[in-house]
C-alpha cells in the first residue's frame, strides 16, 4: 500500500492521533458492577495455556523463570515474607484451574501462611544445570501454580535466586510489578519495619469475569479480522526431512549474530522518518527477512498485544498478551522504506482491534485457521528485545541469569537484541525448520538488519538472504526427485494406488509455474516409461499425515477406501457430529471441520467414557479423521480383547499374602507382574480402568486409580500384604512424592518395595558408586524425588507393625516390552539410536576426555530387576540396593545398534561429549546379586536384539 500521497499522509496522522488520545484519556465510562464471588472463568489467553496442559503440553514451553545474580548479604528470611505478602497481595498466584462439565474454571485459594525458598549450596559452574532442571519442573494446574522459589549459594555473600511461575499466571509486565512488590516488601522485612499501606490491587479473576461480560460486543472487532486474514495461506517453512534425535531434550534452537552498536540508532533514526518506532522497523526486517527466505509475498507475523488499558490495570498481576496477527504485501519488490510504512499501516490497523482475542479470530476463521496438513496460520513472531528485568533487593548488587527453557512457542521468532549488546535473533522449532535453513536465515537477518540501516532505499531483492537451495530426499520416487529438483516447485509426492497407475502431486513457489503438462513433459524425457505419473497435479498445500508423509486419504483423485463400519467408527461418527455441527465423512479432517484445541479434548473423554477405551485430546488432533481414530480405537479394543478379562479387586484381605502392584501396565511393572504370577503370589494391580485388560491375567485383581488419587492409593495399600511400588510420572516430582507419602501413611503389615533410580546417586566423585552412597549435587528433578520417595519409605519401615524397606535402584531397564523398546528413542541411547537408523555419523567422547576413563551406561535386563525386586519381598534388603546386569560403553552401545540395524553409520571418537553421553559411573550390585544372575537369552546382545527387532523375540 502506497502511503507517499498527502492522503494517505493525513490518514496516519489521525490514526496516530486518535491511539495517542485513546492510551491517555481515562475511561469516562461509571463504574463496572460488582462482580462475583468464588470460581471465575478463565480469560481466553488462560484457556489457551489449560489446553496445552491438557493435551499434554504442560511442559517447559509455559514455565517463566526469573533469576537474579545477587552479591553482598542476602536475607532469607526477609526473602521468605516478601514472598508470602507477594502470593497473598495477589490472588492469581494461589490459583488452582480445575474442569466443570467440560469446561475449566480457575478458584482462588487461601494465602500460605508462608514461602520459604528452597535453598541449594553450589558452585557457580554448577549452577547453569541446576536452574534449567528447576525452569523444566511441571507445574500441576489442579493443584494451584503457587511461584517456586529456589536460592543457589555460592557463598556466604553470593547467591542466585530463581523464581519460576507458570505462564497462566503471569506475563512480562507482571514481572516488573512482581520485582517492585518484593524490593519494598524485603527492604521493610530485613529492617524490621512495617510495610507500607497500600491500595489492593486489581485481581485477575475480576479481569477474566469482564472479559467474559464483554464477549458479546467484539462482533464488529471479530469481522475486522476475518476480513483481514480472509484467503490468507499458512507459510511453508522447510521442515527438517527426519526431526533431530535429540528434539525431546532439546526442541528448540537458537541462532544469535552480534550486531554493530551502531544498528539500533541507525534503526530508530529511520523509524523518526517514517514515524514508526524501532519495533515497527525491526517487524519490517522480520517480513523483509521471511520473504527472501521463503519467496512468498502474502506474509503474516504475530506480534505481542495487551489488553493492559487504563490505570485500573495498573498493578495487575496476570496473563493479560494478546496475539495480534500483522498481514502484509510484500509484492513489486518495494524499498525496505516503503516496506516500513506498509508494515506501520497494518500495526496501526491491528491495533485498532487489539481487544479481540487471538482465540475468538481462530474460532471465527474455522478450517481456514489451520491449513490442510494442520499447519497454524501463525507461525512466525517478531519482537524487540530490551534489557531483562531483575531482582533489586536493597544492599545487594544484581545482573541477569539467563534460564533457557530450550522451548520454542512458535515454529520461527524473529528478535532484535537492544542492549549495550545488539543483535539479531532468530529461534526456532527443531521439528518445524532445517537446521541448515535456520543457521543461513540467522545470519542473512543479522546481515538485513546491518543493511537496512546503512541503506534503507535498498529493493528486497537486493537485500540479503535467499530460499535454502532444495533438498535431496533419500529413498523417494524418481519422478518425485526430479519434480522437487525445479526451482519453481516447493514440495511434491508420487504416489501408486492399488490396482492403479502412478500419481503424482506438485506445489509451486508461486503463481505462473509450469502447467501440470509440462511437468509431466519433464518426467518423460528424464525417465523410462514406467516410471513416468499417469498425470501431475498442482496443489495449494500438500496434505501430510501426523508423522510428515504425504496423506493419500487427502489426495484428489486417489481412490477412496470403504468408510469403516461397527461401534467404533458410529461412536467417533456421533462424536464429531455432536461436537462440530456436521456429519463427517470417513477422511474429512477434524481442523478444516472447525476443531481446535478444546474440542479435540472433549471429543476424547467423550470416547473414552463411551467406549472404555484409552483416548487423549493429543490423539484426536494426530489421526484428525475419523478413519484415522476409528483405526486407533480398533487397534486398542484388540490389545484389550486379546487379554484376560481384569476381575475387580477383592474385599479386603480375601486372598492372604496379596501384593499390591503399582506401574502394572509399563515395562518394569509388565515383568514384574510375570515374575509374581510364576511364584503363585496373589496380586492387586493398580491402573486406570481403561488400561485394565493390559494387566489382566489369572491371579490378577484390579484395582483402579492411578498416582494423583491419594485416597484410592491409601485404600488399595490397606487392601494388601506386601506392596510393590513402581509407577512413577517421570515428569512430575511433586506427584510422585505425595503419591509416596499417602501410600507410607496407610502402610501397616508387610514388606514394601520401592523401584528407585540410580539417578538418586546424582553426579558421584568416583567412577564407582557403592550401594548406598550419599547422593552428590547436582541431581536432577527426577533423581531428588526418588531421594525423597526413599527417605518416606525407610523412616517408617519397622514402625506400627510395617515390614521391612527395600529401595532397589535401576539404571536403564530393557527388555522386550514397547515401553522398554521406546527407551531406545530417547535420551542418551537415543542419541545412537536415531542417528544410527539415519546412516548419520556418531560422535563418542574419546576415553579420558575431560579425565574420565571410561564413557557408557549401566542397564539391568527386565527379567533381572523383576526377580530382584521380588525377592526383596520375601528377603527385604532394609536398605538401598542397586539392580545392575552390566555395563557397557558407548563404542559398544552404537557397534551393537549399528550392526542390528544394518547401518553403514560411522564411529567417530572426539573430545567433546555430548550432553546425553556424558556419563562415566560404574554402580556396584552386591545386595540382590543372586537373583541378578544372568539367564539364557538375558546378555545386552540378545536384549538390544529383541527391542531393535520385536519379532525376533
Amino acid at each position: 500500500m502506497a502511503t507517499d500521497t498527502p492522503s494517505a499522509a493525513a490518514l496516519q496522522e489521525e490514526l496516530l492521533r486518535r491511539a495517542r488520545s485513546r492510551a491517555g484519556r481515562p475511561a469516562a465510562a461509571a463504574a463496572p458492577a460488582p462482580l462475583p464471588q468464588g470460581p471465575a472463568p478463565l480469560s481466553h489467553a488462560q484457556r489457551r495455556m489449560w489446553l496445552m496442559d491438557r493435551l499434554g503440553h504442560g511442559d517447559a514451553s509455559y514455565s517463566v523463570p526469573f533469576a537474579t545474580r545477587l552479591r553482598g548479604p542476602l536475607d532469607l528470611d526477609a526473602l521468605a515474607a516478601a514472598l508470602t505478602s507477594l502470593v497473598g497481595r495477589h490472588e492469581i498466584l494461589r490459583t488452582r484451574y480445575g474442569q466443570r462439565d467440560g469446561e475449566p474454571y480457575q478458584e482462588v485459594l487461601p494465602a500460605p501462611e508462608t514461602i520459604a525458598p528452597r535453598v541449594v549450596d553450589t558452585d557457580p559452574d554448577g549452577a547453569d544445570a541446576l536452574l534449567a532442571e528447576e525452569a523444566h519442573r511441571p507445574f500441576d494446574l489442579a493443584a494451584g501454580p503457587l511461584p517456586r522459589a529456589l536460592v543457589l549459594r555460592h557463598g556466604e555473600q553470593d547467591h542466585t535466586v530463581l523464581l519460576t511461575f507458570h505462564h497462566i499466571a503471569i506475563d512480562g509486565p507482571s514481572l516488573d510489578t512482581v520485582a517492585g512488590e518484593l524490593a519494598r516488601d524485603y527492604a521493610a522485612a530485613a529492617g524490621g519495619t512495617a510495610v507500607e499501606e497500600r491500595p489492593a490491587p486489581p485481581q485477575y479473576a475480576d479481569f477474566a469475569r469482564r472479559e467474559q461480560a464483554a464477549a458479546d460486543r467484539l462482533e464488529q472487532g471479530l469481522a475486522h479480522w476475518a476480513d483481514r486474514l480472509e484467503g490468507l495461506s499458512p507459510l511453508r517453512l522447510p521442515r527438517p526431512a527426519q526431526p533431530p534425535a535429540d528434539t525431546g531434550t532439546r526442541p528448540a534452537g537458537t541462532r544469535t549474530v552480534p550486531l554493530d552498536p551502531r544498528v539500533p540508532a541507525a534503526l530508530r533514526a529511520l523509524g523518526r522518518q517514517h514515524r514508526a518506532t524501532l519495533f515497527t522497523v525491526a517487524l519490517a526486517a522480520s517480513f523483509a527477512a521471511l520473504h527472501r527466505f521463503t519467496g512468498q509475498d502474502d506474509l503474516v507475523i504475530g506480534v505481542a498485544g495487551t489488553h493492559r488499558q487504563g490505570a485500573d490495570m495498573r498493578g495487575l498481576v496476570g496473563l493479560c498478551v494478546n496475539t495480534l496477527p500483522v498481514r502484509v504485501d510484500t509484492a513489486d519488490d518495494p524499498s525496505f522504506s516503503t516496506l516500513v510504512a506498509r508494515v506501520r499501516d497494518a500495526l496501526l490497523a491491528a491495533q485498532q482491534h487489539r481487544e479481540v482475542p487471538f482465540d475468538l479470530i481462530l474460532e471465527r476463521l474455522g478450517a481456514a485457521a489451520r491449513d490442510a496438513d494442520g499447519t497454524a496460520l501463525i507461525r512466525v513472531t517478531a519482537d524487540v528485545l530490551g534489557e531483562p528485568a531483575t531482582l533489586r533487593l536493597p544492599g545487594l548488587t544484581d545482573s541477569y541469569v539467563d534460564v533457557g527453557t530450550g522451548e520454542a512457542k512458535f515454529d520461527l521468532s524473529f528478535g532484535l537484541v537492544d542492549t549495550d549488546a545488539p543483535a539479531g535473533l532468530v529461534q526456532y522449532s527443531r521439528t518445524a525448520l532445517d537446521e541448515e535453513a535456520a543457521a543461513a536465515l540467522g545470519a542473512h537477518y543479522a546481515a538485513l538488519l546491518t543493511a537496512v540501516a546503512d541503506e534503507p532505499a535498498r529493493r528486497l531483492s537486493r537485500l540479503p538472504g535467499a530460499p535454502p537451495a532444495p533438498r535431496e530426499e533419500a529413498g523417494g520416487h524418481p519422478a518425485e526427485a526430479l519434480l522437487r529438483a525445479h526451482p519453481e516447485v516447493a514440495e511434491a509426492a508420487v504416489v501408486a494406488p492399488a490396482g492403479g497407475p502412478l500419481l503424482a502431486y506438485a506445489v509451486l513457489r508461486g503463481i505462473g509455474g509450469p502447467s501440470p503438462a509440462e511437468l509431466r513433459s519433464l518426467l518423460r524425457a528424464e525417465l523410462a516409461p514406467e516410471l513416468v505419473p499417469a498425470a501431475v497435479t498442482l496443489l495449494d498445500t500438500l496434505p501430510r499425515t501426523a508423522d510428515g508423509a504425504a496423506d493419500p486419504a487427502r489426495l484428489p483423485g486417489f481412490p477412496a477406501a470403504p468408510a469403516p463400519e461397527g461401534a467404533h467408527a458410529d461412536a467417533v461418527t456421533e462424536g464429531f457430529t455432536a461436537l462440530l455441527g456436521h456429519t463427517p465423512g470417513p477422511d474429512d479432517d477434524f481442523f478444516l471441520l472447525g476443531g481446535h484445541s478444546l474440542v479435540a479434548v472433549q471429543l476424547a473423554e467423550r470416547l473414552r467414557q463411551a467406549l472404555k477405551l484409552p483416548l487423549t485430546g493429543l490423539d484426536i488432533m494426530q489421526a484428525r479423521t475419523p478413519r484415522a481414530v476409528t483405526a486407533l480405537l480398533e487397534a486398542r479394543e484388540a490389545e484389550r480383547v486379546a487379554a484376560p478379562s481384569a476381575p475387580r479387586s477383592r474385599p479386603r484381605r480375601s486372598r492372604e499374602g496379596t501384593v499390591l502392584v503399582t506401574g502394572g501396565t509399563g515395562g518394569v511393572g509388565a515383568f514384574v507382574l510375570r515374575e509374581l504370577a510364576a511364584r503363585g503370589r496373589p496380586v492387586l494391580a493398580l491402573v486406570r480402568p481403561e488400561s485394565a485388560h493390559l494387566v489382566a491375567a489369572e491371579g490378577v485383581d484390579v484395582v483402579e486409580g492411578d498416582l494423583t488419587d491419594l485416597d484410592g492409593l491409601r485404600k488399595a495399600v490397606d487392601s494388601a500384604d506386601a506392596v510393590l511400588h513402581a509407577a512413577c510420572t517421570f515428569t512430575r516430582p511433586d506427584v510422585d512424592v505425595a503419591a509416596m507419602t499417602a501410600m507410607v501413611d496407610a502402610w501397616s503389615r508387610g514388606p514394601f518395595v520401592f523401584v528407585s533410580s540410580v539417578d538418586a546417586y546424582g553426579h558421584p566423585a568416583g567412577a564407582w558408586v557403592a550401594e548406598e552412597s550419599a547422593p552428590r549435587r547436582p541431581l536432577s528433578g527426577y533423581g531428588q524425588a526418588k531421594v525423597d520417595c526413599e527417605g518416606l519409605l525407610l523412616r517408617a519401615a519397622g514402625d506400627g507393625g510395617r515390614g521391612g524397606a527395600s529401595a532397589v535402584r535401576s539404571p536403564l531397564v530393557w527388555g522386550a516390552h514397547q515401553r522398554l523398546r521406546d527407551q531406545l528413542r530417547w535420551g542418551a541411547t537415543g542419541v545412537l539410536y536415531q542417528a544410527a537408523r539415519e546412516g548419520r555419523p556418531i560422535g563418542l567422547p574419546w576415553p579420558g576426555t575431560d579425565g574420565h576413563a571410561w564413557y557408557g551406561a549401566a542397564w539391568v535386563h527386565a527379567a533381572a530387576l523383576a526377580r530382584a525386586v521380588v525377592s526383596a519381598l520375601d528377603s527385604p534388603v532394609h536398605g538401598v540396593a542397586n539392580a545392575v546386569s552390566g555395563h557397557l560403553s558407548w563404542h559398544d552401545l552404537a557397534t551393537g545398534l549399528t550392526e542390528l540395524l544394518g547401518s553403514d553409520s560411522e564411529i567417530r571418537e572426539t573430545d567433546e561429549v555430548h550432553p546425553d553421553l556424558d556419563h562415566r559411573w560404574h554402580y556396584r550390585a552386591d545386595r540382590l546379586a543372586p537373583a541378578l544372575r544372568a539367564l539364557p537369552g538375558e546378555d545386552w546382545r540378545a536384549v538390544l536384539a529383541s527391542m531393535v527387532d520385536p519379532s525376533a523375540h
